[in-house]
């Protein structure tokens, strides 16, 4: 890597502390927007090292970990909790905060508000997907692994970042762990949503059989809603397609029960409770990750505009229009994690960025985000956890992913849901490594 594009870090690293069991360190890299032009427009990449407390002494390779999102920070690690337990065994782990997120620099309303036009606003985040963060790694890893390769974790979208990095460089990857994350490599925006539209209606029916009372309640509160909509306490609006945005969750291992416990008693006097707008407030506003809404759907883009997917799709799903099942009597469909041109007119949060989200949809020249030819040729080990009952990340289109990468060992599992790496206590990453290694 030629010296003029080598990233800068602090001049040490910021001193230790420690938490228990672990010794932390935080870091900050800066790296060139557009890494097409390195000497243009700089922004800061922030990570934490995290090493166990009874191995600090020890010459461990790294581990770097690619968070879901897109639009959100890497954990807040708090001791040996969860899986870093189980990293911690083997490895030096470095949580990065992916650009916008986090500590990284920021990429709100308020932060790009500086950029003036919806135009200036939309040309700046298109430098913000997996190509992107990928580029921002591999420019990192010199600075903190001395040059050697490091393992890679992603979760999620951090497993589609995880394959674009096989695609552009793998030779800084030692080995590679997906966890719910591997993408349709060539799947449209469209057929990824006629996928988790499906999985979404079956996880509805799962939940109106566990909590069948449920039905009443969200069609009383979408009957409420359908009459008029009602502001909520900072001031966004909450509708009919808002509330049914509320099962956004319904894909992780408490999702379902924190649902129902949120429709448990959503009333006071024949009207909304406060507290449960409190609640609903929290649940759907994107005021801790923009990105998620701004980007989210160009993470399947490809070459091609996908000029709000996941609300042209619905339309082919009769069954998630609310105000149909209160003339029908047939459950309210709680929707997923799509992404509604709607959510810009109602979260405060995403207004000022309304303009920007319809350019960056109607944008159809993304460069591509992976080499099906040289994932053909892979030599990197992989081993990736595929949730059968994935919601957010179809089976159907992770699968062949899975054949088209050669080497990759694939676990097809029902026995987690999509936050599998986070609620099993190190054993999904625990199966990942060992399969890898081939010793599983």
């Amino acid at each position: 890597m030629p010296t003029s594009q080598m990233p800068t870090s602090q001049p040490d690293r910021e001193p230790a502390y420690r938490q228990p069991g672990t010794i932390l360190r935080d870091r900050s890299f800066t790296v060139p927007l557009d890494h097409a032009r390195p000497d243009g427009e700089q922004i800061e990449v922030f990570a934490r090292e995290v090493t166990s407390a009874a191995k600090e002494a020890e010459d461990l390779p790294w581990l770097v970990y690619l968070q879901g999102g897109p639009g959100f920070g890497a954990p807040r690690p708090s001791g040996r909790e969860g899986w870093l337990d189980r990293a911690l065994n083997d490895f030096r782990v470095l949580l990065l905060d992916q650009r916008g997120t986090g500590r990284s620099t920021p990429a709100t309303r308020q932060t790009l508000a500086r950029l003036g036009s919806p135009r200036a606003q939309a040309d700046y985040l298109a430098h913000f997907r997996a190509d992107s963060i990928v580029a921002d790694a591999e420019m990192i890893r010199p600075q903190v692994t001395g040059g050697d390769r490091w393992s890679v974790l992603g979760q999620s979208f951090g497993g589609f970042c995880t394959v674009t990095y096989l695609s552009q460089a793998p030779e800084g990857v030692r080995e590679a762990f997906i966890t719910g994350g591997l993408p349709g490599l060539s799947a449209s925006a469209d057929e990824v949503y006629r996928a988790t539209y499906r999985m979404v209606a079956q996880k509805n029916a799962e939940h109106y059989r566990r909590y069948p009372g449920d039905a009443e309640q969200a069609r009383r509160v979408a009957g409420i809603l359908a009459r008029e909509p009602v502001r909520l306490p900072g001031g966004g609006l909450l509708t009919v397609e808002a509330f049914q945005a509320l099962g956004h969750g319904l894909g992780m291992s408490t999702g379902s029960d924190q649902l129902h416990y949120l429709l448990e008693d959503p009333f006071a006097g024949g009207e909304l409770s406060d507290a449960f707008l409190s609640e609903a407030q929290s649940r759907l506003s994107f005021a801790a990750a923009p990105m998620y809404a701004v980007l989210h759907e160009a993470c399947y883009a490809q070459a091609a505009a996908t000029r709000w997917a996941a609300s042209r799709v619905r339309e082919e799903f009769g069954d998630f229009t609310a105000v149909s099942s209160l003339t029908t009597g047939v459950p309210v469909l709680f929707t997923g994690e799509m992404i509604y041109p709607w959510m810009f007119e109602t979260d405060p949060a995403l207004a000022p960025l309304a303009g920007a989200a319809e350019l960056l949809a109607a944008k159809d020249d993304w460069p591509p985000l992976y080499d099906q030819a040289r994932l053909a040729a892979n030599e990197v080990p992989v081993a990736a956890a595929i949730y059968y009952e994935d919601m957010y990340v179809p089976a159907e289109l992770s699968i062949p992913t899975a054949r088209a990468i050669d080497g990759l060992r694939a676990w097809i599992t029902n026995e987690y849901q999509h936050d599998g790496l986070r609620v099993s206590s190190g054993a999904v990453l625990d199966r990942l490594i060992g399969m890898a290694r081939g010793l599983v």
